[in-house]
């Protein structure tokens, strides 16, 4: 079985988060021996943010850093492990809101699209949104707008 990184790169949905991913120079916590969660956001998720905010976001590595570690849970948390808490503590230090209603799992306002990616050293579940923590998201909005 492959590790979160190898896993990440070789399903052909990720190529934002795999340049995101070397950008902020965070390869190593994917290879690590984990467990890692990871709320994996697809391409077309990072295609929703303004273009002008996702060009800040990448060229600003300690914000990417934030943003990415945002979406990292140090545990094996698979989606009956979700749908049994409200939050969770993520790798970025801040907290993600769990909802479950009609089946659906959300993490803040991204809907998990996929579950279960099993990993040697983790799991993915696949998001429709990036998510970000709201002082990482209003310094790049200040940024732009500036």
């Amino acid at each position: 079985m492959a590790n979160l990184i190898e896993t990440i790169n070789q399903t052909g949905k990720f190529n934002t988060l795999v340049q995101a991913i070397k950008a902020a120079s965070i390869q190593e916590i994917l290879q690590g021996s984990g467990p890692i969660t990871v709320l994996a956001p697809t391409d077309q998720a990072f295609s929703k943010l303004p273009a002008d905010l996702l060009h800040a976001l990448m060229t600003d590595q300690t914000a990417l850093k934030r943003v990415l570690m945002y979406h990292l849970l140090f545990a094996d948390a698979r989606l009956e492990d979700l749908r049994e808490i409200t939050e969770a503590p993520t790798a970025e230090g801040s907290i993600v809101a769990v909802e479950h209603t009609d089946g659906r799992v959300k993490v803040n306002d991204a809907t998990v699209l996929e579950s279960d990616l099993l990993t040697d050293n983790g799991v993915i579940h696949v998001i429709d949104r990036v998510l970000m923590p709201s002082l990482v998201e209003a310094e790049l909005e200040r940024s732009v707008s500036a």
